[in-house]
């Protein structure tokens, strides 16, 4: 069985015991997380598809860790104007372990 979740304004697909990398949710390692906005839940051919959601679905997982991701730079030069702007960026991000699955 899998679903299609939606969070941090991305969607993953994932199935019981996937470990995946997701944005930041608040909590510490060990906890568990709920998430109910469940666009697709099935398995083989027999899926239902939300209009936005699944009502009654929702995708549990546990919280394995927070952790922070690659340092990405953002240059910017204008050649020949002596104008340069550099700007970094680190994503905040949470591993999570799906344990369970609910489908209406």
């Amino acid at each position: 069985m899998y679903a299609v979740i939606k969070t941090g304004g991305k969607q993953y697909r994932v199935s019981k015991d996937d470990v995946v990398t997701i944005e930041r949710v608040p909590g510490d390692a060990g906890a568990t997380v709920e998430f109910g906005e469940v666009l697709m839940v099935g398995s083989g051919a027999d899926v239902t598809i939300g209009a936005p959601f699944v009502s009654g679905a929702k995708v549990v997982a546990e919280l394995v860790k927070q952790s922070r991701g690659p340092k990405l730079i953002a240059f910017k030069k204008r050649r020949r104007k002596n104008s340069r702007r550099k700007k970094g960026h680190r994503q905040d991000l949470s591993v999570v372990r799906i344990t369970d699955i609910a489908g209406a």
